[in-house]
């Protein structure tokens, strides 16, 4: 049986509804072009350890980058490499079962079905993502399927490294906002977080469909393993960046619950994956998210820009946007 989800067909159907140049020419800053390749700002956490001076450094680099660029990468993390290449083979094994399998509601978790593949429901190229997933909540983890036992035991010691990991760092991105040391101990326990893993299919129209359309995540903090392939694009200073992919490196990007937290001083930025003709990309991320009422809001001294809100009005508020405008439209809904 053919594990492809049918791509193909719904962007023919689409281009038949719609000329290429109106499929794309809409938002000028999200067309498929070549672009720049660029380095990620590198941080080497181990000199977290070091003592005092060397430990403030690398605090401060942290927070450089998460100002300036809203993306960075860390070595050193504690996410071993056998996790990683374990993960990736389970990722590719469940990626390649049967189609029809996978959007089985039991495939998974007899709960739940959580696989998710482009977006059937797209009406032009630029909101279709030549892409499948599999978002998992933390909570859903321990209820897979006895079928999916080795699956199972690689995701539990990937989030329970990166779980710990990605609260660090936001304890770390913290301190200078003064937020309440245990701010994200007690609006971001293990529960509310979520995994989600991706393959990018090779795709049949690279020029004109992305496998990962723009946006902005709405978590604190993405922590993302991603292969050699690349892909991955970040839009700085009013234009589109090719990230270079580090072996050794996890990335992580500030969400827009850190950029309200921070009353703007870190950036959650746009980003994307672009298509590739000829091999398939496989990502993990990690999306350390808050409990459904907890509340965000600035912490500082300034003037606010964004009201106090919480997650669940903040996936209320998207949800509407998407069925009005086909997108998230993000922050810009709960500016002052």
């Amino acid at each position: 049986m053919d594990f492809k989800p049918p791509f193909q067909q719904i962007c023919k159907a689409i281009l038949l509804q719609n000329s290429t140049h109106e499929a794309l020419s809409s938002h000028d800053d999200d067309k498929v072009s070549l672009v720049e390749e660029c380095e990620l700002p590198l941080i080497d956490l181990s000199h977290l350890n070091l003592g005092h001076f060397e430990g403030d450094k690398c605090m401060n680099e942290i927070a450089q980058a998460a100002s300036q660029w809203g993306f960075f990468q860390v070595v050193n993390h504690g996410v071993s490499q056998e996790i990683i290449k374990s993960m990736q083979n389970e990722q590719r094994r469940l990626f390649h079962k049967p189609f029809a399998e996978k959007v089985e509601k039991n495939f998974l978790n007899s709960s739940s079905n959580c696989y998710r593949w482009g977006n059937p429901q797209a009406t032009c190229l630029r909101q279709f993502s030549w892409s499948e997933a599999f978002h998992i909540s933390v909570t859903e983890i321990p209820t897979m399927n006895d079928h999916h036992n080795s699956l199972r035991s690689t995701i539990e010691a990937f989030v329970k490294t990166v779980s710990g990991l990605a609260k660090r760092l936001a304890e770390i991105l913290a301190q200078p906002l003064g937020v309440k040391p245990n701010y994200f101990e007690e609006n971001c326990p293990p529960r509310t977080s979520y995994l989600r893993l991706n393959r990018y299919a090779p795709c049949t129209f690279p020029s004109q469909v992305f496998g990962l359309i723009s946006h902005t995540d709405t978590d604190f903090l993405t922590i993302v393993h991603q292969d050699q392939v690349g892909g991955l694009e970040i839009f700085k200073d009013g234009r589109w960046l090719a990230v270079k992919p580090n072996p050794e490196a996890l990335v992580v990007n500030i969400g827009d619950f850190f950029e309200a937290l921070s009353n703007g001083a870190y950036k959650s930025i746009k980003h994307r994956v672009v298509s590739t003709q000829e091999v398939e990309r496989l990502s993990v991320a990690y999306f350390y998210c808050p409990s459904y009422d907890a509340v965000v809001q600035n912490c500082g001294n300034e003037p606010s820009t964004y009201r106090q809100f919480t997650l669940r009005e903040y996936k209320l508020q998207t949800q509407i946007d998407v069925q009005e405008t086909g997108e998230k439209v993000g922050l810009s809904r709960f500016l002052l």
